[in-house]
């Protein structure tokens, strides 16, 4: 691998560290071709699935022929100062969907910000494989936070909504 080949590598991951802070989402994975058996791929997070402690740095990975980038200093995005997964009153996801705050378009949301509920409400709704999974209420409390919007696609372990 040349050093320019280098430079321009780390130059790329840096702008998509850039663009994952700038765009507020949480993983960003790249495979970059430059020929039959030379390529480079990069996932760049700012925070770990639920059930790995802490935030996992950005990961570069490339062919064994090329070892020095994989040495090379990569350009981790900012972790955010709380993980919601691992806040107390967490809800979070038990399956890969679509977020749906309401039970159809143009009904109220099930939950708002500041709303008492009872463990066993239903706060939202994650389709998968078109069938509609009602998510309960852990507990009973305040909806401190939500972390989600109506069309978001979830994988397992993401944080929804913050129950105080």
């Amino acid at each position: 691998m040349t050093d320019t080949k280098h430079e321009a590598d780390v130059e790329f991951i840096k702008a998509l560290a850039e663009l994952l802070r700038e765009n507020d989402l949480t993983e960003l994975q790249v495979k970059r071709e430059y020929g039959e058996e030379d390529s480079l791929n990069v996932r760049v997070s700012r925070a770990a699935p639920a059930p790995i402690m802490a935030a996992a740095p950005a990961q570069l990975t490339v062919p064994a022929a090329a070892p020095v980038a994989a040495a090379a200093p990569v350009a981790a995005a900012e972790v955010p100062a709380e993980d919601p997964a691992s806040h107390p009153g967490a809800v979070t996801s038990p399956m890969v969907g679509t977020v749906y705050m309401q039970a159809e378009p143009g009904s109220p949301a099930f939950v708002t910000v500041g709303a008492q509920i009872n463990e066993g409400d239903t706060l939202l709704i994650v389709e998968a494989m078109k069938t509609m999974n009602h998510i309960h209420a852990t507990k009973t409390g305040t909806v401190k936070r939500i972390l989600v919007a109506d069309g978001d696609a979830v994988e397992f372990g993401t944080p929804l909504v913050i129950i105080e």
